[in-house]
């Protein structure tokens, strides 16, 4: 039987077209409550929790039972919500029985914190410790085996938090985008221009000191963005698209403070990299941030003793993102690594 909406309910609410839709699921398929139950795998529940006085909101999946179960935090690229990346490997990572904790940052998405979108290298790794105070706080954790996971940019403050927190048992590295001199120059052109960068990031941070003035630059889209090429403009910009049903996609801007960049641009990873001596895999690609060369140079100078390096070929840092794939294919040796040092 064939059936046309009529034009007139067009464009109104987009619920006709759900319940319309429910009407013609066949009765053998409308109650799957047992099965979906029996499938899933795991449970994620909404969550809050306090970072220096701000309120933190995320997601907690759980394995089935009642644990308690290692547990890793987990820290997505810059300005990121946990809807994108941290999400993709969250609902992954549980379904090889461990915990898996995604969150916005503060000053992003559903947390609190002022002034919105600032990118702030200290409250991430601030937050990334709070967020092990509430996994550790949790009756379905188990305190001492805790670990966690950094994409893309979130691998420094990863690695920052690991060398801190005494806490933090194994760490697992994908896609880094590791924050160095020769990395700025690769994404903004040469020295000259990352000087600029981080002078216009100053500038920006005296005046929000001085008279509390907010200064904002894009993420993506516009020669003056944080990040300039085209395709990760083409990835992002559909995120900044905030119609109701695209709720489940959380609140990312495309906007960050211009402050921000005096950290970002700013700061030198390979430092603290050489103090790392939690367990720790890092995972990469030819064609993923940081290239090819760096992120090896990195890995020879980490002193832990035990330490993985896997490389997936012919992956590229937007598969890293949402290629089911790719995100599989890591999760393969991240999962290894967590199995030998968390379980």
């Amino acid at each position: 039987m064939s059936f046309k909406i009529p034009s007139h309910f067009w464009p109104s609410s987009v619920l006709a077209v759900f319940l319309i839709a429910t009407c013609f699921v066949p009765a053998s398929a409308q109650n799957t409550e047992t099965t979906a139950d029996s499938l899933l795998q795991y449970r994620h529940i909404p969550v809050e929790f306090t970072s220096h006085g701000e309120t933190l909101v995320g997601q907690l999946f759980l394995p089935p039972g009642e644990g308690p179960f290692p547990a890793v935090s987990i820290m997505g690229p810059v300005a990121f919500v946990k809807e994108q990346s941290p999400l993709q490997y969250a609902s992954r990572i549980v379904r090889q029985g461990i915990a898996a904790l995604i969150f916005d940052p503060r000053y992003h998405g559903a947390s609190s914190g002022q002034p919105r979108r600032y990118e702030s290298p200290q409250a991430k790794i601030e937050d990334l410790s709070a967020s092990i105070d509430f996994l550790a706080g949790h009756q379905q954790i188990d305190a001492q085996k805790i670990g966690l996971v950094g994409i893309c940019q979130g691998v420094n403050w990863a690695i920052e938090a690991s060398v801190r927190d005494p806490r933090v048992k194994s760490l697992a590295l994908v896609a880094g985008h590791y924050l160095l001199p020769e990395i700025a120059t690769m994404y903004l052109g040469d020295d000259e221009a990352v000087q600029q960068r981080i002078e216009r990031g100053r500038k920006a941070r005296r005046a929000f000191d001085q008279d509390g003035k907010v200064e904002y630059i894009d993420i993506v889209g516009s020669k003056q963005a944080l990040l300039t090429h085209e395709l990760i403009d083409d990835w992002y910009m559909p995120w900044a698209k905030h119609a109701p049903w695209f709720a489940h996609r959380g609140q990312w801007e495309n906007r960050i403070t211009a402050m921000s960049e005096a950290d970002i641009w700013g700061w030198r990873i390979d430092n603290t990299l050489r103090k790392l001596e939690t367990d720790v895999v890092m995972i990469h690609a030819d064609h993923a941030a940081s290239g090819a060369a760096v992120p090896r140079k990195l890995f020879d100078s980490i002193p832990a003793k035990n330490k993985q390096l896997h490389w997936i070929e012919g992956a590229n840092q937007l598969m890293f993102y949402e290629s089911p794939i790719t995100i599989d294919e890591a999760i393969v040796p991240l999962s290894r690594h967590f199995n030998e040092t968390l379980l």
